[in-house]
């Protein structure tokens, strides 16, 4: 869970850095250099064991599925906020990742969400509208609202994705770090190419080319080895509900940094969001690692019906 708060602090910071970006530097090439060179850094890190994993024939259902959700959430995540708002853009992205998270492992594995669960994710969820749409005071986005909702949306489910997807192939036995370099490394194959047809703003200035260098050293590449211990301990939507933290760091910066005053509707929505984080937590953490609820990621997989490396 401490692994996954950092991961959040990095990720909070998003939104303010690509918020410094010159107009001409497009939001598709951001999203393709972040995730495409931190990718290619993630492989490179763990190559040898990231390469066992991919030769792993039981993990190519769960890599095939994460790859395209990688190549998705990048492409959708950016362009939503750049149209709908920062604001917004987070909070369908974020807020709906822990809903299809849970509707995945409830399909897939028959596992009905729990009381304390339903509970914190509603109450982190409603937190999360009131931050979003109760307002920080001003809206950045372009005024495109449906387009930015559909891609938010697409990217909330590539989101919860590829949370899962990791967290099948670590629940095979394959260390947290490997395993997301080998699916960021996978994508960064399709990103890469996306990055040079588009990215070409980038290099105007060094602004936007140490923006971008931040962007994948710390959100990607630190963040995403943090996020890969968390995947390896929890189940993807607890995981999911305890990184809508992500928002609340958001809002700090906000008013910290960009001088934006969110209204006392957002500050209800941080409260209701660091309470459901609290409930949640303290769930996970009164239950025995490797139980009923919260499987271990190194536990013995036993195959079940229809479905590849089953619980």
């Amino acid at each position: 869970m401490i692994a996954l708060v950092v991961a959040c602090l990095f990720w909070g910071t998003t939104g303010t850095a690509a918020s410094f970006l010159p107009p001409e530097v497009s939001r598709v090439s951001v999203g393709a250099a972040t995730m495409g060179i931190g990718g290619i850094i993630l492989f490179l890190v763990t190559a040898r064991r990231a390469i066992v994993v991919i030769r792993d024939r039981a993990t190519w259902p769960w890599l095939g599925l994460g790859l395209l959700s990688v190549i998705a959430y990048p492409l959708t995540f950016y362009p939503a906020m750049e149209l709908a708002g920062v604001a917004i853009g987070n909070v369908l992205a974020l807020g709906t990742g822990p809903v299809f998270a849970a509707l995945l492992e409830w399909v897939v594995e028959r596992h009905r969400p729990g009381a304390v669960w339903l509970c914190s994710a509603l109450v982190a969820v409603a937190g999360i509208a009131l931050l979003g749409f109760g307002g920080h005071g001003s809206v950045s986005g372009t005024g495109d609202l449906l387009p930015g909702v559909g891609l938010g949306l697409v990217a909330g489910l590539a989101y919860a994705c590829y949370t899962y997807s990791a967290g099948r192939v670590m629940r095979l036995g394959h260390p947290s770090t490997p395993v997301m370099g080998a699916m960021f490394g996978l994508g960064a194959i399709a990103l890469i190419p996306i990055l040079l047809m588009t990215g070409g703003g980038i290099l105007g200035s060094s602004l936007s080319v140490g923006i971008i260098a931040y962007l994948v050293a710390g959100p990607a590449v630190i963040a995403y080895v943090l996020f890969g211990i968390g995947i390896g301990a929890l189940r993807s939507s607890t995981v999911l509900v305890i990184t809508l933290l992500e928002p609340v760091f958001t809002t700090v910066l906000a008013v910290v940094v960009v001088g934006e005053r969110p209204t006392v509707l957002a500050w209800l929505g941080i409260g209701s969001i660091i309470a459901a984080i609290v409930l949640v937590s303290l769930g996970a953490l009164r239950r025995p690692r490797g139980g009923p609820g919260e499987p271990s990621a190194r536990a013995e997989p036993v195959p079940s019906p229809g479905v590849t490396g089953g619980e």
